[in-house]
């Protein structure tokens, strides 16, 4: 038996952990399988670049715990994207990148194929599987959902999430303390989140929960209302610019500064059509997703909010590539684990899908039907933490 491991688009902190927890099961269960890793996703498995694990990575799995990224790589490839594949001469003219890339799985021997990823990544291995079984090549694939911004339908929680919205807590600790060096000052918080605003609020959320565990001194710059949140700007609620500018002039006149908690993904279809009108040319990437780090919302919204702010400095810093690179934390790991334990039975009773919890089943972990997973799941802006706090803020 030949047991493979990719992982795909962004890193999350659990990649690493999850190949780890998956190695653990599978010694227990299968302990005489081979298992290989395909290098930087989907574009090893067409390239046929793939690492052979030996004895020695089997017997230390525990090691992958203490790493975020990927022991295996990443990349950002859609199978059904041909001449993007073409074009970064991942395949020839003329040829299909999804009948290269299951001929690849064939000439492996693979019998199970997990993928850790984001809703991409796991429809692009199930449509692998239907094409091989279509073929005569019988291929489990079983996947784990990975991302950040807790997007994923039926999926309640996905994996590293959890650790991303405590890294970007503690990520802002150090940058808020940059309110000192300016009077004015409009410090701007950009969190990952395309089209869901579940990890910018939650960053918040658990800033602020750090925040009241902290001594300060008001007879000083030290106040607590200098480093608390203003604002907290999500895809899924629109805001009346004016109203907000009003708001927060009140805020900066009387503490001589603003923080904002931005969502990366808020605002962005106001600055695309600005961008339009304007006759520029939209960055998009190979599944068609503007380019949000060639966009720039957090400086689009810096520029607006400086100038009707009348702001003496202004800060954007990004906590994306500090949050999601980090090694899971506790609670993740413990999902991790429990994720892999059932991601490694169900391969071995030969069941494909995503192992994850299914909102539509009470939050249940449990093997998840491939057509069922897709992206673009909101944030319930509705839930009571989440109003409580927009409320005590002011917002």
């Amino acid at each position: 038996m030949k047991i493979a491991f990719l992982t795909a688009g962004g890193i999350a902190p659990c990649l690493s952990s999850s190949i780890g927890a998956l190695i653990s099961e599978y010694n227990k269960l299968a302990p005489n399988a081979e298992m290989i890793g395909y290098l930087n996703g989907y574009r090893g498995l067409l390239l046929g670049k793939s690492i052979i694990f030996p004895d020695s990575i089997k017997n230390q799995y525990e090691v992958l715990f203490d790493y975020g990224g990927s022991p295996i790589g990443n990349s950002r490839v859609k199978l059904t994207n041909i001449d993007d594949c073409i074009k970064r001469g991942y395949i020839n003219k003329g040829e299909d990148p999804l009948e290269i890339a299951a001929e690849q799985l064939k000439k492996d021997d693979v019998n199970i194929l997990h993928t850790i990823g984001g809703d991409d990544t796991n429809t692009m291995a199930a449509q692998l599987s239907h094409y091989l079984k279509k073929n005569g090549y019988d291929l489990t694939v079983v996947g784990l959902p990975k991302t950040v911004d807790n997007d994923v339908y039926p999926i309640s929680q996905t994996l590293g999430a959890w650790t991303a919205a405590e890294q970007g807590a503690i990520f802002f600790e150090n940058i808020v303390n940059e309110n000192t060096t300016s009077t004015r000052q409009l410090i701007i918080h950009e969190v990952m989140g395309r089209n869901c605003g579940w990890l910018t609020a939650k960053t918040a959320s658990n800033y602020r929960k750090r925040l009241k565990k902290r001594v300060f001194m008001p007879e000083l710059l030290i106040d607590k209302d200098r480093w608390d949140i203003d604002a907290i700007y999500i895809p899924e609620i629109d805001f009346n610019f004016q109203t907000e500018v009003d708001r927060l002039k009140e805020k900066i006149n009387k503490k001589d500064g603003v923080n904002i908690f931005l969502s990366e993904g808020a605002g962005l279809e106001m600055i695309v059509r600005e961008m339009k009108n304007n006759g520029d040319s939209i960055p998009r990437d190979a599944f068609g997703h503007v380019k949000l780090d060639e966009i720039n919302p957090g400086q689009w919204f810096a520029k607006q909010f400086s100038e009707a702010l009348n702001v003496e400095k202004t800060l954007v810093q990004k906590s994306g590539y500090f949050s999601r690179s980090a090694k899971p934390n506790d609670r993740d790991l413990e999902l991790i684990k429990s994720s892999s334990r059932l991601a490694a039975k169900f391969s071995l009773d030969q069941k494909s899908g995503v192992v994850g919890r299914d909102i539509e089943h009470n939050d249940e972990l449990c093997l998840i039907e491939f057509i069922r997973i897709k992206g673009g799941k909101p944030f319930d802006h509705r839930v009571m933490w989440f109003e409580e706090m927009l409320n005590d803020i002011g917002q």
